[in-house]
């Protein structure tokens, strides 16, 4: 391993402590009953720490030094990503072009008093169709996600998420998942149908030409 390769692996162990931390505030923050006073103290000491960090950050065109984006490592992607304190994060694995995934949603993703809200119920599933997606070998972006509602998403239940691919035809890929608890796989709470849709070589290049530049 390079010294450029080791420092990128302690950064990377670095951004997963921070977002460990950031994951387990916003879920106390979300759950808190403390006096008011604690509350007002606790925002200060924040803030102080929040300066902290941002005395040096990336503009919107920049990448994250942590990140491979040829190698599929987002550490802030807000489903997946170890430093993101908006993720679960969902864990994914992929193994005969079947994408899994775990994740626990906390209470910080309610939406009906203790269920997850739809909308985050839509970006798990849109997460792990993606992944199904890039595995077939016909990488894309989402075009469309048709999501149907069976029953509510428990929170602080362990989940587990599956979706394939059903088709591809040319640069359209159609892919199926579905949300479930692990302890009952069998019967889904959500399902989702997606479209995906490759990039001609000019659309990458539009998009994402200087971020794919500056990745080392």
């Amino acid at each position: 391993m390079t010294a450029d390769e080791t420092g990128r692996a302690h950064r990377r162990e670095a951004i997963t402590e921070l977002g460990d931390a950031l994951r387990t505030l916003v879920e106390h923050a979300t759950t808190t009953e403390v006096p008011t006073g604690d509350l007002l103290r606790a925002a200060a000491e924040i803030r102080e720490v929040t300066a902290r960090l941002g005395d040096r950050v990336r503009d919107r065109s920049t990448l994250s030094s942590a990140d491979d984006l040829l190698g599929g490592v987002r550490m802030f992607n807000p489903v997946t990503g170890a430093g993101s304190a908006l993720a679960p994060p969902l864990q994914i694995e992929v193994v005969a072009g079947v994408a899994t995934g775990r994740c626990t949603l906390g209470r910080a993703f309610e939406g009906p008093p203790t269920f997850a809200h739809g909308g985050v119920s839509a970006m798990l599933l849109d997460q792990i169709l993606g992944h199904a997606v890039v595995a077939s070998g016909n990488p894309g972006m989402t075009v469309r996600l048709d999501t149907t509602y069976r029953a509510p998403v428990p929170l602080l239940t362990p989940l587990l998420l599956t979706a394939q691919v059903q088709d591809v035809a040319g640069r359209r890929v159609t892919a199926t998942g579905t949300i479930a608890t692990e302890a009952d796989p069998g019967t889904p709470l959500v399902t989702a149908t997606g479209t995906f849709v490759g990039l001609r070589a000019e659309q990458t290049h539009r998009l994402f030409g200087k971020l794919l530049r500056a990745d080392p």
